[in-house]
């Protein structure tokens, strides 16, 4: 039988599908190019990355990603497969960021470079036993130690970002083989309490989004995928195209001071929104549009003992008095089944487990053994900031060298903390680790770029990025998440919405700890209608209390015991409760941890609200009726200190027994119509 050419075409592209191939035939990129030349063959434009006037084969976008890196491995000396194995912190001219003590000056979009030394903790400020933390000079890092991933935590204008940018991508392109570079950041798009170097950066001129508990609090899937979609369109606006996030951690030991990045303390309801994260920041798969992320921190960071962080001493230890270890994986085992690009593991070592107590980037059983082989993580394992130099728990009898043997063992694919690859270097060369397992993880690195087809355009419109960043339409749906975010708790004798004719006096309490005014009377600039603002608690009607709790930030730990009772985190309790007993009272009190606030409860409690990071305009909105209250807790609320104390750090609170709870996961009202 002969078959007609439209049906072999057909029976071929049927065979090819079923085979996971795909028969589309590459169209021509747009390139993006400075000093590399282009080669033009038979109609079609290659950039000629290594400048010696011909195609090769990691040049060439028609072929397979996993050609192109084989190719280009093989054209990579031993020195700059290490230093691509380093992810460094970066500067743009003018930023202070690591060095407060020099005063500021404005940003700009030119290279940094100055080398920076510090012998102390970038994080803590406390000093470094082993070595200092550098970040070198951007010319001198790209040109000279071959450095490639950067982590950017400098703020500026869209522009300003944008322009910065290209001007580090042409640097990295005018070298030997051209290999772009790749530019990460912490958070950009949240209302955040705690914007401390390495968890937020804080105010910025992107989409301002609730914080991520208040992401999870919408109960919206749908809207927390636009909103990832949204912010990975302005990160890619200005070229920042790796996020060091998010926190697939559960927030279940309630003194955790990291509680404000995570998703809550539902395993299954985190899951849900890891997913929908991932695939709004990356797509189905990594693409020229995405932003790859970085979910951390594996196995999960929640249960460290007493609450302490690890990156302090004092903090290095992670416990499961409950038994729940696996109930931490399921967030991680969604990021791995939508395709993350990189996890994250954590500085901590598990304590009483199974496993070795060593910090978890040192922990062969948990990266390679959990994540890779039971898990299926076929990604990039990125270690936290400093394990090698500054939080090398489990393992500080260790030398450098023999620090990086052991995390390489481990599975470690790239180290962040510093910009000298000279130790890792050391590490291949006296024969502890073979350039094969260097391989490995360089591998992974190049075939992320390739996806992000960086090879091929690495450059954007600073000019456009100013318009996109921002703009109108993208806060619009900003706002609406802003409002959704916002809990009601508790609605005694249905005071609210506040009915028309109401006079409130509204006041907002925050102490940043550097003096001043703890607590303020606010008086909307846009007139509400219905509701009058007053200046004093005795011409109200209605008290609106807006408390905003701050432990001084997590690198303000000293170590010891942690109090999330209200009076501990800078909330004038006698104030709240003179101004609740004088009238009708609305309480609002942001949780950027589970505050404890039995000081401030009783049975006879007033309106309760929630908020996890949210606007003036929106909370009004709610109090007012304009917008009808759909939110639920993403966290339990602990009753009493007491209950703090006796908790058990794996365990999410609405899984903890007796009456450990004043509001749980799940609680929430909205306004009867």
């Amino acid at each position: 039988m002969i078959l007609s050419f439209k049906k072999c075409i057909g029976l071929a592209l049927t065979l090819l599908a079923f085979l996971g191939l795909s028969a589309q035939v590459p169209t021509q990129p747009i390139l993006g190019h400075r000093s590399a030349p282009l080669l033009h063959i038979k109609g079609q434009s290659f950039k000629d990355l290594n400048k010696n006037g011909r195609l090769d084969a990691y040049e060439d976008w028609r072929l397979p990603h996993t050609r192109r890196v084989t190719d280009l491995l093989q054209q990579m000396s031993l020195e700059e497969k290490v230093g691509f194995m380093i992810i460094s912190s970066i500067r743009m001219d003018g930023d202070n960021t690591f060095t407060p003590e020099i005063p500021a000056r404005p940003v700009t979009s030119a290279l940094e470079e100055r080398d920076m030394y510090s012998r102390v903790n970038m994080f803590t400020r406390k000093p470094l036993r082993d070595t200092f933390l550098n970040i070198a000079a951007t010319t001198k890092g790209v040109r000279e130690l071959h450095l490639r991933h950067f982590i950017l935590r400098s703020n500026a204008s869209a522009f300003l970002l944008a322009e910065w940018a290209n001007n580090l991508q042409a640097l990295a392109e005018s070298t030997r083989l051209g290999i772009p570079a790749i530019v990460a950041s912490n958070p950009r798009n949240h209302v955040t309490v705690d914007a401390s170097t390495g968890l937020s950066q804080g105010q910025t001129v992107f989409s301002k989004w609730p914080g991520e508990l208040g992401l999870s609090a919408m109960r919206d899937l749908e809207l927390t995928r636009e909103f990832a979609a949204i912010a990975a369109q302005e990160w890619v606006a200005v070229g920042l195209r790796k996020g060091y996030m998010y926190m697939a951690d559960l927030a279940t030991e309630p003194r955790w001071e990291r509680t404000e990045g995570t998703f809550g303390e539902n395993a299954d309801w985190a899951a849900d929104m890891v997913r929908a994260i991932t695939l709004g920041f990356q797509g189905a798969q990594l693409n020229p549009r995405s932003v790859a992320l970085t979910f951390k921190h594996f196995p999960g960071g929640g249960p460290q003992v007493d609450g302490q962080d690890p990156h302090f001493e004092w903090g290095q230890d992670q416990h499961y008095p409950g038994n729940m270890f696996d109930y931490h994986l399921k967030p991680f085992q969604a990021a791995v089944d939508a395709g993350t690009s990189a996890i994250m593991p954590y500085y901590a070592k598990p304590v009483n487990t199974a496993y070795e107590e060593v910090a978890f980037a040192y922990n062969k059983a948990i990266l390679s053994g959990l994540l890779r082989k039971k898990m299926g993580f076929r990604g990039i394992i990125n270690s936290d900031t400093g394990p090698i130099t500054m939080m090398p728990w489990g393992v500080e009898n260790l030398s450098l060298v023999e620090r990086y043997q052991k995390a390489l063992l481990a599975g470690v694919d790239i180290f962040s903390g510093g910009a000298d690859p000279s130790q890792l270097l050391e590490t291949v060369r006296s024969g502890r680790i073979s350039e094969k397992r260097i391989d490995e993880s360089v591998r992974r690195l190049l075939l992320e770029k390739f996806a992000l087809g960086l090879f091929e355009n690495p450059y954007t419109d600073p000019s456009g990025a100013e318009k996109l960043v921002g703009n109108a339409a993208f806060q619009e749906k900003a706002a609406l998440a802003l409002r959704k975010s916002i809990v009601l708790l508790r609605n005694q004798q249905t005071l609210l919405p506040l009915k028309s004719g109401t006079k409130v006096f509204f006041e907002h309490h925050y102490d940043n700890g550097r003096g001043g005014q703890a607590f303020k009377s606010l008086i909307p600039d846009t007139p509400i209608p219905g509701l009058t603002f007053v200046a004093t608690p005795e011409e109200a009607d209605v008290i609106l209390l807006w408390l905003v709790p701050n432990n001084g930030g997590l690198f303000g730990s000293t170590g010891k015991p942690i109090d999330i009772s209200l009076s501990a985190n800078r909330i004038n309790v006698a104030r709240v409760n003179q101004l609740r007993q004088s009238k009708p009272t609305i309480l609002a009190v942001n949780f950027s941890n589970p505050w404890v606030v039995e000081e401030i409860d009783s049975p006879t409690a007033p309106t309760f609200l929630a908020t996890f990071g949210t606007t003036v305009d929106a909370l009004l909105d709610v109090v007012s009726g304009r917008f009808n209250p759909v939110g639920r807790m993403p966290i339990s609320i602990p009753s009493s200190k007491a209950a703090v104390q006796i908790n058990l750090a794996d365990v999410p609170g609405f899984m903890e027994k007796g009456t450990y709870a004043t509001f749980k996961f799940g609680d929430g009202l909205s306004y009867e119509r």
